[in-house]
This record gives C-alpha cells, sequence and structure tokens, in this order.
C-alpha cells in the first residue's frame, strides 16, 4: 500500500515495519484522544468497531488480491477481471466476509473527508451487517454521533491506515489483528477496574484452564463467555499442537448475560477465524438457556462472582444436587456446568475461595454431595493478583464425569480421588499490582495434572505422578469427608519443611482471610444502602 497523500513518507514506512506492540501502544495513546467525547460504556465497543472493521477490510482485500492472481495464471484479462472479483461466492467459500465497496477501509480513508468519516463508518458496518448474516446486529453503529469528536476520529482512521495490518506472508492479518484485539480487550479491562473483569478473564488464568483440560476437539462450552477469551485460547492451544488436532475439529458454543460483551465476543472470534455458536441473542443463562440440549465435551468458565440477584427457580431441573442459595449463585453455576457435560466431559472453572469451604444456605450440603458423586477431579488454589479487576481471592474447579483410567495403567484410575494443586507461592508481578502465572508455572500445574490423571501427552512425555509436599497431594474421599468436606489445597498438601517457606503459606493466608474480609464489606455496604433505602420511605 503507497503512503497516502498527506502523509510523509518516512512516517508511512514507520508504520509499514512497527511491530504488534509499537502498533497497539500507538493505537492505545490514539483512541485514549477520543474518551473524553464517548460514554465510558460504549469506548471499547467503538475502538474494537474500528479494529473489527480494518480486520474484515483486509482480510477481504487479501483475498481480492490472491483471487487477482489466480485469474492472471488462468489467462483471465483485466477488462473479464472484475466480475470474478465482485462475485462474493468466490470469499465466502474461503471463509471471508463479503465487504461491499462503500464498506472497504480504503474507500472509507479516502471519501471521509468529503462525506463525513462518522456517517461513512455507521453506513459500512450496516452494509457488512446486512451482507453477512452471522454478524447480524453485532457491529456497533455509534460513529455518527453529535458528542464524538470527528476530527480526532477521523485521526484514528488515519492512523490505524498507516499501520498496515495485512499483507504479509510471515505474520497474516487475522493473527497480527487478533493480538491486537487482545491488547485492547486487556488494557479496557485494566482501565475499567472491578467491571472490567466481567467480560476479561486474565490470559494466564485462561491458558491454565486450557493446558489443564487439552480441548483437541469436541464441543468447548461457556456459560459466561464475556468477551470470548476461552474460545481463542482453546484455538491457540489447538494450533500450538498442530500434530494432534485442528481449530475446525472443536465447536464453540457460548451465552453472555451483556449485550455489548455478546458483540465484543461475536467479533472477536470472527477475527480469530473461529466459527462459534454464541446464540441469536445475547440472555441469561439461568432464566433462558440457550443451548437448552447441549452436552459438551469441554466446559470452561469465569462466572461472575458471588453474584446476589440471579433467576433462582427452585423446581429447576440443573439442581440435582441441591438448589443453591438465593443470595449467591456459585454453587448454580456449578450445577449448570455439571448439566452440560457429556459422558465424558470434563470442565475448567473459575470460583472464589468461599466455594471450596462455604457452609452457609446448604452450600456445605451441596459441595458434599458433588463430591460423594465423584465430579470433583482437582482444585487449585491460585495466588493473589492475578485479577486485576477484584481483590477476591479465587480458585479452579476441575470436574469430571469420568475419572476412570484414560489408558492402560491401572494406578491411573482416579475414581475416588482429588488432586489438591497450591499454586499461591506461583507467578510473577508485572507489576505493582498484577501477578501473571509464567511460562514455567503453567507447564508445572498442567503436567501434575496430566501426570496425574495419566493422559496421552503424560505418557508421551514419560511423566509420573508423586505428591510434593508445600505443592501437590492426591487425597481419597476418606481423608476429604474427615476435613468435613472442604475442598481448600492448604488442609491437604503436606506442610512445607523450612520455616521461611511457613511464613510464605501464612502470608498467603492472610491474603485470603482479607479478601473474605472485603466481601464481607461490600456485603457490610449493600445492607447499609438497602436500611438506608427502607429508612428513606418511612414519613414522620
Amino acid at each position: 500500500m503507497p503512503a497516502r497523500k498527506g502523509k510523509p513518507a518516512d512516517q508511512a514506512e514507520l508504520f509499514s515495519a512497527s511491530t504488534a506492540k509499537e502498533i497497539q501502544d500507538i493505537l492505545w495513546k490514539a483512541a485514549d484522544k477520543l474518551r473524553g467525547s464517548i460514554d465510558a460504556a460504549q469506548y471499547k465497543e467503538f475502538v474494537l468497531g474500528l479494529i473489527f472493521l480494518k480486520y474484515v477490510s483486509d482480510a477481504f482485500e487479501e483475498r481480492r488480491g490472491e483471487l487477482a492472481a489466480e485469474l492472471a495464471d488462468d489467462g483471465i484479462t483485466e477488462d473479464r477481471m472484475e466480475d470474478f472479483l465482485e462475485d462474493r461466492d468466490e470469499y465466502t467459500r474461503d471463509n471471508v466476509f463479503w465487504v461491499p465497496e462503500t464498506a472497504r477501509w480504503s474507500w472509507i480513508a479516502a471519501n471521509a473527508k468529503a462525506q463525513g468519516v462518522g456517517k461513512l463508518l455507521d453506513e459500512a458496518m450496516d452494509a457488512i451487517m446486512r451482507e453477512n448474516a452471522s454478524l447480524t446486529g453485532v457491529l456497533p453503529k455509534i460513529f455518527n454521533q453529535d458528542r464524538v469528536d470527528q476530527k480526532r476520529l477521523g485521526e484514528l482512521v488515519d492512523l490505524i491506515s498507516d499501520a498496515r495490518f495485512g499483507g504479509n506472508e510471515e505474520r497474516p492479518a487475522q493473527d497480527l489483528l487478533g493480538e491486537v484485539y487482545e491488547y485492547f480487550l486487556g488494557n479496557f479491562a485494566r482501565a475499567e477496574g472491578k467491571r472490567g473483569g466481567e467480560f476479561y478473564t486474565p490470559q494466564s488464568v485462561v491458558r491454565l484452564i486450557v493446558e489443564i483440560l487439552e480441548p483437541y476437539q469436541g464441543r468447548v462450552y461457556d456459560p459466561a463467555c464475556g468477551s470470548g477469551g476461552m474460545f481463542v485460547q482453546a484455538a491457540k492451544f489447538i494450533e500450538a499442537h498442530s500434530g494432534r488436532g485442528h481449530k475446525a475439529d472443536i465447536s464453540v458454543f457460548g451465552q453472555e448475560l451483556n449485550e455489548r460483551t455478546w458483540r465484543l465476543a461475536k467479533m472477536n472470534l470472527a477475527i480469530h477465524g473461529i466459527d462459534g455458536n454464541l446464540a441469536a441473542r445475547w440472555g441469561d443463562t439461568f432464566a433462558d438457556d440457550k443451548h437448552a440440549d447441549l452436552k459438551a465435551d469441554f466446559v470452561m468458565a469465569n462466572p461472575p462472582f458471588n453474584i446476589k440477584d440471579w433467576a433462582r427457580d427452585e423446581t429447576d431441573p440443573r439442581w440435582k444436587y441441591g438448589v443453591p442459595p438465593k443470595n449467591n449463585a456459585n454453587y448454580a453455576w456449578l450445577q449448570h456446568m455439571i448439566s452440560k457435560l457429556g459422558e465424558k466431559g470434563t470442565a475448567g472453572i473459575v470460583l472464589a475461595n468461599g466455594s471450596m469451604s462455604s457452609q452457609s444456605s446448604g452450600e456445605g450440603e451441596i459441595r458434599q454431595a458433588l463430591i460423594e458423586a465423584d465430579l470433583v477431579a482437582c482444585m487449585v488454589a491460585l495466588p493473589s493478583q492475578l485479577f486485576r479487576t477484584t481483590q477476591i481471592p479465587a480458585c479452579l474447579w476441575f470436574l469430571s464425569k469420568d475419572k476412570s483410567p484414560q489408558g492402560a495403567r491401572r494406578f491411573d484410575d482416579r475414581r475416588g480421588e482429588i488432586l489438591f494443586i497450591d499454586a499461591r507461592g506461583m507467578g510473577e508481578m508485572v507489576d505493582r499490582t498484577e501477578r501473571v502465572f509464567t511460562e514455567t508455572d503453567l507447564r508445572r500445574i498442567a503436567d501434575t495434572y496430566h501426570a496425574w490423571r495419566g493422559t496421552a501427552s503424560a505418557r508421551e512425555a514419560g511423566l509420573t505422578y508423586k505428591d510434593v509436599p508445600g505443592f501437590c497431594c492426591s487425597s481419597d474421599l476418606e481423608k476429604v469427608r474427615q476435613h468435613g468436606y472442604e475442598l481448600s489445597p492448604g488442609t491437604y498438601v503436606e506442610a512445607v519443611a523450612d520455616d521461611e517457606e511457613k511464613i510464605e503459606v501464612i502470608a498467603e493466608r492472610v491474603n485470603d482471610l482479607t479478601g473474605q474480609l472485603y466481601e464481607l464489606f461490600d456485603k457490610s455496604g449493600e445492607l447499609e444502602k438497602a436500611v438506608r433505602e427502607q429508612l428513606g420511605r418511612v414519613h414522620v
């Protein structure tokens, strides 16, 4: 792509040579200029919508170039070539969205100043949705508004034009734009604080779930899918292990309550080339299950922690192990996901630490029933500060409908056992407030689980399981019964040997208790608010 008029050639060259990180930083700073002129709730949808439009346009132009080369090789002359280049079937059969001429990025950039950039962007979004049924109602039409600074919007369009995402055989537009999209999702989650956790799960946590479950093929389900991060990481996992499958070997099913987040997820899957079924509309998983008949091979989810206002129906058949309490949906999520598992299905779920030991409102009885049904395979205690958007300490539940041996080795029969992994001392701080799992951490935890289960990957790697003091322990159900059906890994993992490590464990326990205290503070604040509202209605 030649440098556009009005832009110095050396600047165009700079953008064409930019790394993904440089492009991310440039676009974040440029997008940040728009913050004051757009509602905070629409901000991420606004910017990510532009990135998506650039992607579908780049993918279309990339396919158009390939098609032109094929036609030239077949001896088609230029005067006859245009009809073939505008044949939508030539694009859709290669899973490329059909982009009408006036929705193509090059056309928008060329006509923006004369016709108004906001108007052209809204019309482009509308045109793409009309021409591609899977995108109906998905793309944002929010650019041609009085409160949007059109000059700054035009600058952002110029910048995205110059960044040149596509046309690199070593790094396809899909990969680069996918990385940029994920970068923006993460940054928006950090910028939004607690609310950001509603649509974004930290990448290292998602990767840990995917690495443990190994979703090579089958049906993958997320009932609180947010922006679709679980599905993206599942596809990346398969691509990283290309000898064992292809991302087309998994079928993706998801549901999301928030309309704007549902739109982000649809765009995210499209950017990564994932053909997912997120239902025709957003909706409440408890009140309106969009995949009522689904039986999944893998369930991966980070549902909202400790939600108190949820659609509870005591007669719901999903409550096979006990009716969840009104004031906390943690055990509703667990039972919903169990109801979705196929005969050999497995699940990885992020929940608040309180789910491992709570005895209130019947939760202890439900947990006992799940344990006695031998559905709990593994519990992982997570370190603090993995979730920048919440201070509530979290854990991972891994469930399995079938813990019988996966291979010929009888000692891999894990029926009647639960693996406990204490990962609270793992991870490294990337700044003062956020921790991530390192590659070594991810590998150690995943290898431990695979060795315990005797999976194919563990057998190929020659891995065998053994308890490691201070890190992991396999306990039988009798020992769990003796501990009152509590599932906190620290209860079962052997005490570490030296005083320094004991101090670290105590510090982590203090962090856990601090998180629980924050939960109580939240509840106290809600109760105070409710009391004040009731008192305000009393007329003396």
